[in-house]
């Protein structure tokens, strides 16, 4: 909201104990006790599903032994729970019942004169509290480590990639010995677990900056331990003409053909395995980015030369939709050529995928015996449906006999 986005939801930070926070609401979950965590249930106007809050008791971290989460906490205030954050811009509080002109408690500063001058979040209610200087730095457009940027990256070796999500997310430059710290400890990242970098790398890429989160990706050295290989900075620039709402399948074609991490069909399936392991994929996500590059490649470099029944084919394919839109970001005058043939081939009779009019069963009506050659000569027939030459039962039937006679025709129907 500081920055006029709407927010998608809100925690709650306060001094109050979870036993505390559980006696004061009747419907609430335990969900991290070491941590101070509760959620609050409340029921929605109108009678909508429930509304959960996340309440946290303000808290000091001990040590991060496993690198993720805190040995040890301790139940704080305010300003130490603000100073154990990761990011300035991540480590601001609003109390929205208090008037910003009110007089302020002792332990609560001001937002600073440079702040409110600014405007940044003037038109909110309450009064934010900031022990950071992340007010300032929210007005420079500037994400920066609370405190020591090396301790903070070590206690959670996944700030270095949230780092980037949230850099381009809120259009923040990564302020230079906060970057600085983040190459230092880039192959750190490598021992994350893969669940939680794809995760993270899924909100990369899930957004409309997603081209700005890859470039800063490449250029603070995190791609190599990130993605499982390190390639010179290119410029994404397939992934920054895509629609803002495309699928993750869609952002990882594109950026495999940004980084030019494969350059013909035969590099498709090692590349993903490879991501497979290091971003956690989906089997849908897998095949899903599969498809849309063996698709690509093809509407590239050869569509043109394909016979109707193969454009069809590739047409009413599960890969087309991600592959055209990947082409559209490449070359929006060659997708133009591709989606008005396609237009003219929905627009035949029977469209782009008709219901197969030679059926097994019909084979075997017309006396034939299912064998070797049976699968073939059912692809060959819908081959040759695709193609017009026949539309209904009869055209089909005249078909398959004169190709058992050795004719290349068949009738049209």
């Amino acid at each position: 909201e500081l920055l006029g986005l709407e927010a998608s939801d809100y925690d709650v930070a306060t001094d109050a104990t979870p036993d505390r926070v559980r006696g004061l609401f009747k419907r609430t979950a335990l969900v991290g006790a070491h941590f101070g965590v509760v959620l609050v249930k409340s029921g929605a106007a109108g009678g909508r599903r429930d509304i959960v809050t996340e309440v946290a008791t303000f808290r000091s971290d001990g040590a991060y032994s496993d690198r993720r989460r805190p040995d040890s906490v301790t139940f704080s205030d305010a300003r130490s729970d603000a100073l154990r954050r990761d990011f300035t811009v991540n480590a601001l509080f609003l109390d929205p019942l208090a008037d910003r002109d009110t007089e302020r408690h002792a332990d609560v500063p001001p937002m600073g004169r440079e702040a409110e001058a600014s405007g940044v979040g003037a038109t909110m209610r309450g009064q934010i509290v900031d022990f950071v200087g992340g007010i300032v730095d929210l007005d420079a457009r500037v994400l920066r480590a609370v405190g020591d940027p090396d301790k903070r990256l070590g206690e959670d070796h996944l700030r270095a990639l949230r780092a980037v999500r949230l850099a381009a997310k809120l259009g923040l430059a990564i302020e230079a010995g906060t970057a600085a710290a983040i190459r230092r400890h880039a192959q750190d990242l490598a021992g994350v677990s893969h669940e939680r970098v794809g995760d993270e790398m899924r909100r990369v890429l899930g957004h409309p900056s997603r081209a700005v989160g890859v470039r800063l990706l490449q250029d603070l050295g995190l791609d190599g331990p990130v993605l499982g290989s390190q390639r010179p900075a290119a410029v994404p620039a397939r992934l920054g003409r895509l629609d803002a709402a495309a699928s993750v399948e869609v952002c990882l074609a594109a950026m495999a053909l940004d980084r030019g991490e494969v350059d013909g069909p035969e590099g498709v399936q090692a590349l993903l395995t490879a991501w497979r392991r290091s971003l956690c994929l989906s089997n849908e996500e897998r095949e899903g980015t599969r498809d849309a590059l063996a698709a690509y490649f093809v509407l590239r470099r050869e569509f043109e030369t394909l016979g109707v029944a193969a454009q069809k084919r590739l047409a009413a394919g599960a890969g087309y939709p991600g592959a055209v839109a990947v082409l559209e970001a490449e070359d929006p005058d060659r997708a133009g050529l591709v989606r008005g043939r396609v237009a003219e081939l929905a627009a035949t009779p029977g469209g782009l995928a008709p219901d197969p009019v030679v059926t097994g069963d019909e084979l075997i009506g017309l006396g034939m015996t299912p064998g070797p050659g049976f699968s073939g000569l059912l692809a060959a027939a819908y081959d040759a449906q695709l193609e017009g030459l026949f539309g209904d039962r009869e055209g089909g039937v005249r078909w398959v006999r004169a190709r058992e006679r050795g004719e290349s025709g068949g009738g049209s129907g």
